[in-house]
């Protein structure tokens, strides 16, 4: 089976910075996109970052310019560094990993997610 395992969510003043890992264990071949989704109380699920397995990074116009996507294939781990934090950047923050897992000498693609970790901004 595979997991993905976020830690460090947390509370934090309006123009500071948290830093999120997820690290993804288990039956791995390899791991195409790792990214990050978020979900505001009352708000639909929205991407916030995406990287591929080159480091080809994506993000969206709310977090430009302040959030930082990175990994590390080697450890099969993403961080996100989050930088002059806003209120509205408060959410749920959902690790996400599409990558090729190994089942029984069968290969199998699919998209996992983390257990989700919150990320409080106060103003």
């Amino acid at each position: 089976q595979v997991q993905l395992v976020e830690s460090g969510g947390g509370l934090v003043q309006a123009g500071g910075s948290l830093r999120l890992s997820c690290a993804a264990s288990g039956s791995i071949r390899s791991i195409n996109a790792m990214g990050w989704y978020r979900q505001a109380p009352g708000k639909q699920r929205e991407l916030a970052t995406t990287i591929t397995s080159t480091g080809s990074t994506s993000y969206a116009n709310s977090v430009k310019g302040r959030f930082t996507i990175s990994r590390d294939n080697t450890k099969n781990t993403v961080w996100l560094q989050m930088s002059n934090l806003k209120p509205e950047d408060t959410a749920v923050y959902y690790c996400y990993a599409r990558l090729v897992r190994s089942s029984g000498g069968t290969y199998f693609t699919n998209d996992y997610w983390g257990q989700g970790t919150q990320v409080t901004v106060s103003s």
